[in-house]
């Protein structure tokens, strides 16, 4: 089908400005606060974060990087230099320009901010010391937290309701401020004025990932691993007891299991693994835990999200609502939303969990910095990847299955070892029967695009694409992708094309995901068209990890 013309009346130019202009756009006007705004100050933010005790407060960046708050200003949580509340846009004069990277606020509320260039910022609410600035003094305007930090570069940041956390690009912890519960993971309940680094078991470990609840701390560290601290009344430590924990400790429950992302609630934790399923524990009394009922859990639990795989995880310490994202899209709620108790992942019409926030959550801040990248132009990379099957300037096609596919020559040649070698001046059309054309159009989009488009089961046929090739890079991609869609029905196929093609990784992947769903494997079609020596060698290697004990 051929595009439509634009309507009479409207240049080309100016709908395609139009068009970019909507792209940019940042939808806030779900949260409250932004009713403060002129329309003409909206179409300029690029990154927001509304917080505070009820959502009064707002920090939000433009496209020219200037940053400007407006709201109650509690505690000086605005950074103005003083505690006037204002309905309208004031300029940040000391973070403009600084290009934000992430942010995080506590109940007080105090701010804590880290740049694209990795240094800290604080400001607001101080009793306890939260800022980070060895004082209990309120911080009335952003001030950089340097003590133990220097030569640091933070690349992520969480706060719970009186303490701060932040995560460097090696990998460590570092906690700073209240800590009657043990939530800074000192081994004390003293609170701690300034930044220092969580060890005790984490001290030869690389974490990747952090958060807090309002009392307690978590992280996840690169083997999927995660560590809790802090306070436990409720059970949000996942260690099957109540008592608080004042030095990090690893949730022995999840032994196996290999987590990627971690999200807490004010006393209820989510965490996300690798094969895309959600484990909760905590606090229940609103049904945040999504079990079906409103009973606390102090182990973690399966939360089951329709039969999608989910990811992405999102919760809020000043919240008891929790939400998730689908690989197909779809974004589920459950928990407390809008003072009424939801006790199973319900579907929404939503398609980020930002508005689970926005529009359900009390009070209604956002779990995030909620960010938009700005695309005033085509980088080289977006321009090859329009250029993908563009007969107008192709200048070779793949018959394919009786497709054609339209490239360039110099492009690939400059992309793959094989085409290079192959490819001749007077080629104009090249017959390709030895994969499907839907592996064939996917490993040339990848040339172009760098990522591959295609369901599991077709990316096994682009896993041997890539070995006769040697594209490794694109072997791991295939093995990623194998790894997100991998079910019941399909693990024994993928485990199987995993040794055939000697991903070791993958295959070790698919083998414990046998064995963590053993019962149900063993009663599909693939387990019983197996392979007899894969069978046999199954049969050895799980009886070795104890998969067939009583």
């Amino acid at each position: 089908m051929e595009d439509e013309p634009p309507p009479q009346g409207v240049s080309a130019k100016a709908l395609e400005a139009t068009l970019l202009s909507a792209l940019k756009m940042l939808d806030v006007g779900k949260w409250p606060i932004f009713s403060l705004c002129s329309s003409e100050e909206i179409k300029l933010i690029r990154q927001a974060c509304v917080f505070g005790s009820a959502g009064n407060e707002v920090l939000y960046t433009t496209e020219n990087d200037e940053v400007f708050v407006l709201g109650m200003n509690c505690s000086g949580c605005l950074g103005t230099g003083d505690m006037q509340s204002t309905i309208e846009p004031r300029r940040l004069d000391s973070l403009c320009g600084k290009k934000i990277a992430c942010l995080s606020y506590g109940s007080g509320p105090h701010v804590v901010l880290a740049t694209e260039e990795g240094e800290v910022y604080t400001w607001g609410h101080n009793a306890y010391s939260q800022l980070g600035n060895g004082t209990t003094n309120h911080g009335f305007v952003p001030c950089q937290v340097s003590t133990n930090l220097v030569n640091k570069k933070v690349i992520e940041v969480a706060c719970g309701s009186h303490h701060s956390m932040v995560l460097t690009s090696d990998g460590e912890v570092y906690t700073w401020g209240y800590n009657n519960s043990g939530q800074v993971g000192s081994g004390s309940t003293a609170n701690q004025p300034i930044p220092r680094r969580v060890t005790s078991c984490l001290q030869n470990k690389i974490v990747v990932n952090i958060a807090c609840g309002q009392m307690c701390s978590m992280a996840v560290v690169e083997n999927g691993e995660v560590y809790v601290w802090g306070y436990n009344g409720n059970g949000q430590l996942g260690l099957g007891s109540s008592g608080n924990q004042p030095t990090p400790c690893r949730i022995a429950a999840l032994q196996g299991i290999r987590v990627q992302r971690v999200a807490c609630g004010y006393a209820h934790t989510l965490v996300l693994t690798d094969e895309g399923q959600i484990y909760a524990w905590g606090a229940n009394s609103y049904g945040q835990l999504g079990t079906g009922n409103k009973s606390n859990q102090s182990y973690p639990t399966t939360v089951i999200v329709d039969k999608d795989r989910v990811i992405e995880i999102a919760a809020c310490h000043s919240a008891h609502t929790s939400a998730a994202k689908t690989q197909s899209g779809q974004v589920y709620m459950w928990g407390q939303c809008r003072g009424q108790s939801v006790t199973f992942p319900h579907l929404t019409h939503f398609a980020c969990t930002d508005d689970v926030f926005a529009c359900f959550a009390t009070p209604a801040v956002m779990w995030r910095l909620l960010s938009v990248e700005p695309d005033d132009h085509l980088t080289v990379a977006q321009s090859l990847k329009k250029e993908f099957d563009n007969p107008e300037t192709a200048d070779l096609k793949f018959l394919v299955d009786g497709k054609y596919i339209h490239v360039h020559k110099v492009l690939l040649k400059i992309r793959c070892e094989h085409f290079r070698s192959i490819l001749n001046n007077d080629d104009e059309i090249i017959e390709m029967s030895e994969f499907s054309y839907p592996v064939y159009r996917a490993f040339l989009e990848y040339l172009y695009t760098d990522n591959i488009r295609l369901p599991p089961e077709d990316a096994i046929g682009l896993l041997d694409l890539a070995t006769l090739y040697r594209e490794n890079r694109l072997k791991k991609l295939c093995q990623q992708t194998i790894k997100q869609g991998i079910c019941e029905e399909n693990a024994i196929a993928l485990l199987s094309a995993a040794v055939k093609y000697e991903a070791q990784d993958l295959e070790e992947f698919c083998f414990r995901f046998c064995i963590n769903h053993l019962t149900v494997v063993t009663q599909t079609q693939g387990f019983a068209d197996m392979d007899h020596d894969l069978l046999k060698n199954f049969i050895s290697k799980a009886s070795r990890v104890g998969a067939f004990r009583n």
